[in-house]
């Protein structure tokens, strides 16, 4: 596979961003969510290897658990190979 751009990559981010929070907000209400922070990191040594990390900050009255935030990271994750799969399909 081609190494990806600095834009090809930064399209896949945000892609992954979108997916995650459409999970989330699926699952509870945005006034739950105090805060989120989806990492999506990149390394194009050999081949293309992702890693994906995402901290939900939840208001103290929200029933949501730890397991919703990791869900949301491999909707991300799916997400990612997804946009993947186009730009090499593309090429």
């Amino acid at each position: 596979m081609k190494k990806l751009t600095d834009q090809e990559l930064e399209e896949i981010s945000e892609a992954a961003a979108v997916a995650a929070e459409n999970y989330i907000f699926s699952k509870i209400s945005k006034k739950e969510v105090l805060d989120m922070d989806l990492r999506v990191e990149f390394h194009q040594e050999d081949g293309l290897d992702v890693d994906v990390e995402l901290e939900l900050y939840l208001d103290e009255l929200s029933q949501a658990d730890e397991s919703l935030a990791d869900a949301a990271a491999e909707v991300a994750m799916d997400e990612i190979d997804r946009q993947i799969e186009k730009l090499s399909e593309s090429s």
